[in-house]
């Protein structure tokens, strides 16, 4: 079972069309996830899984509806007995560990926002964000670097007071033993429990340039990723979801908790620490009978250099991506040897999916797909004005509604920045792109990543998507470099694939290439060879760091 039709008038259409005209909410007042969603499975079907946990150390752990409904009352009581209230902020950094689903739970169910952060923070990360926010608790994993950066960091937070990890550590609350001595029942005053619109979750977003914000989403956030899960990813009731993601980013709350057991799956957690291998997940989709996948554009691109036809595909019904280009050449690949579509989705860290090749719709490879019927989605050139053409470029934006699921409620303690998004009556993504005759979207880039070059504006997406389709091109990041005549030139860095070297042959090779799959006043003019591309902790390519390379 699950509980869609609680939410929507309806669930089920004939097309795309019939599901961006007839989607409708029903009329919600009220909703916690922990009470709506995870105590109500509980009460229906308490064997039903939630959690399918394994990790690279050959443990295994499944978590049902009914002993995740206990636990999470029984974390509830544990930060309840330590003062914990409605508002008041607990920090995780517990990687893919199952734990995370039970202190999330607790939270929502206390009102407590939950600040998910990844485990690969430094001491000065950890710092910043516990005293932005006014952490009260942490939870990190049981891992010595881990560890020891979260006790560094906590001699700088004052406001700090409780410590928490899995297993025995000087210094930190066990998390289980604590957990154990408290009551499986729950019960709250109305007064203590949180209201729709309190704020839920706070993610402070891996940006390219600056300090980090600290994107809020309220109660409501989790019925915005029905969309993301049951209508893009094509989950399935009863089925088995697997989005590649740890616990610390949004991707974790697109893939791995709201939308997927709203709409009735359960989700699959293949937890390491260290080094990652793609290729061990592979014959986890048979072993476990996982039903459909989700992952960003570079585990594709390593999933089908293997031999792929070893591997039993047979349980995956759906696969889906998104964050950055995929060549058509993985697309085919993919599909050659599974028989699946690989279906595209945009959105951001402050929405659900807010474009994509939907389950009614054939995915058009390289595209954004369709947009969302939750979001009133425009494009607008750079005067404010809409963009109707097909063919031509605009800033993404989203028209506010009085009640609006799956969007952020601001950025916290920063009402300059909330105000610069929200105060034209539309959010701001910030990111480019055009429409064709068809009405499907695709995306150019960041707004502040465009190359203006002898008159041209230049997309890097565009580019970077025709240089990943090169056998060459394992990685490559199109900046723009200053030129006395032309203003900027597309420059092109570039990290190749084994059995590649660098050469004047392969360059003049790359930019034919690029010559001939895109309009030619596109190329790279200029190509540098790295062995790795400057990124933020969530892999996001810092394409300021290179521009600023060259003087820019």
């Amino acid at each position: 079972m699950n509980l869609i039709d609680r939410y929507l008038e309806k669930k089920d259409f004939t097309s795309y069309e019939d599901y961006y005209q007839n989607l409708r909410y029903k009329d919600v007042t009220e909703f916690n996830f922990g009470y709506d969603v995870v105590d109500e499975y509980a009460r229906l079907v308490p064997e039903k899984r939630a959690v399918v946990w394994c990790n690279n150390r050959g443990e295994e752990r499944t978590l049902t509806f009914g002993e995740l409904s206990e636990l999470s009352d029984r974390a509830a009581n544990m930060l309840r007995s330590l003062g914990l209230k409605k508002g008041d902020f607990v920090m995780t950094m517990l990687n893919r560990r199952y734990e995370y689903y039970i202190i999330n739970v607790a939270c929502c169910k206390l009102g407590l926002v939950l600040v998910p952060a990844t485990y690969l923070l430094t001491v000065k990360d950890i710092a910043y964000r516990v005293n932005s926010a006014s952490v009260k608790a942490i939870f990190c994993i049981n891992e010595d670097e881990v560890v020891e950066y979260v006790e560094e960091a906590c001699t700088k937070c004052p406001g700090l007071k409780y410590k928490f990890t899995i297993g025995k550590r000087v210094g930190f609350y066990d998390l289980h033993e604590e957990i154990a001595k408290y009551s499986p029942e729950l019960n709250l005053t109305e007064e203590e429990k949180p209201e729709m619109n309190d704020p839920m979750l706070v993610y402070f977003t891996s940006g390219t340039t600056g300090q980090p914000k600290m994107v809020t989403h309220n109660f409501k956030y989790p019925l915005g990723h029905i969309m993301t899960a049951y209508f893009w990813q094509a989950v399935v009731d009863d089925g088995l979801h697997f989005t590649m993601a740890e616990s610390g980013w949004a991707k974790f709350s697109w893939g791995k908790i709201y939308g997927q057991w709203l709409a009735g799956s359960a989700v699959f957690c293949y937890d390491y620490y260290g080094r990652f291998t793609p290729t061990d997940i592979l014959p986890l989709i048979a072993k476990y009978g996982i039903t459909t996948f989700c992952a960003p554009p570079t585990i594709y691109r390593f999933l089908i250099r293997e031999n792929l036809d070893a591997y039993d595909f047979s349980s995956l019904v759906s696969c889906t991506t998104a964050g950055e280009a995929l060549n058509a050449e993985v697309f085919r690949l993919f599909k050659e040897h599974t028989g699946l579509e690989i279906r595209e989705g945009f959105g951001q860290t402050e929405s659900a999916v807010i474009l994509a090749n939907f389950r009614y719709s054939k995915g058009v490879p390289g595209s954004c797909g369709k947009p969302d019927p939750i979001y009133d989605i425009l494009l607008v050139d750079y005067e404010g004005k809409e963009v109707t053409e097909p063919g031509i470029e605009g800033e993404i934006v989203i028209k506010l509604r009085k009640s609006q699921f799956g969007l952020f409620i601001g950025y916290f303690n920063d009402p300059e920045r909330t105000e610069n998004a929200f105060g034209s009556g539309y959010y701001h993504t910030g990111d480019l792109a055009y429409k064709d005759a068809d009405g499907t979207y695709w995306f150019v880039g960041r707004k502040d990543d465009i190359i203006k070059s002898s008159g041209y504006r230049i997309g890097p997406f565009e580019v970077e998507s025709a240089l990943m389709e090169h056998p060459a091109v394992l990685e490559c990041a199109i900046t723009g470099a200053p030129h006395p005549i032309r203003g900027q030139v597309v420059k092109a860095t570039i990290v190749l694939n084994k059995g590649y070297t660098p050469s004047e042959e392969l360059t003049k090779d790359i930019q034919n290439h690029v010559k001939n799959a895109t309009a030619p006043y596109k190329y790279p003019r200029i190509v540098e060879y790295v062995a790795e591309l400057p990124k933020t902790i969530s892999g996001k390519v810092k394409h300021k760091e290179i521009r600023e390379k060259e003087g820019k």
